[in-house]
């Protein structure tokens, strides 16, 4: 049976720079790269394990905004200490330090990191419930 599968696309400047923030931050692994498809230079990252990816893409020959609010987030919950502990630490030996959330419910069990783009990643250390 085929599995669905989420997949966010963001519009960047800098394909690698914005990948690096993703794959050396989050540990997140490349699925997928594209150079000149019908204009856009990409790449696909995520865990292979996971129904959801993350797709950076330039359009080439045009130039981006950061992102339009600091309320486009990317949210992931981490709900084991060490796992958050270590995702955080990475983001910070890459030189990046938390921003305070524009909505004050995410710090208060997690951290917020914004890539080269603006846009802004929330590490929960929570277990997603309904």
């Amino acid at each position: 049976m085929p599995v669905h599968v989420l997949r966010v696309a963001r519009p960047t400047n800098d394909v690698a720079r914005a990948a690096a923030f993703y794959v050396q931050g989050l540990g997140f692994e490349v699925l997928a790269e594209f150079v000149d498809h019908q204009g856009f230079d990409g790449i696909v990252l995520g865990h292979r394990e996971y129904p959801w990816h993350i797709e950076l893409t330039h359009q080439h020959n045009v130039t981006v905004p950061n992102a339009p609010t600091k309320e486009h987030l990317l949210v992931i919950y981490l709900p084991m200490p060490e796992e958050w502990e270590i995702a955080v630490e990475r983001f910070r030996e890459l030189g990046n330090e938390p921003v305070p959330a524009e909505n004050p419910y995410w710090d208060r069990r997690g951290l917020t990191f914004e890539d080269p783009d603006g846009y802004r990643v929330v590490l929960q250390n929570a277990s997603w419930t309904r």
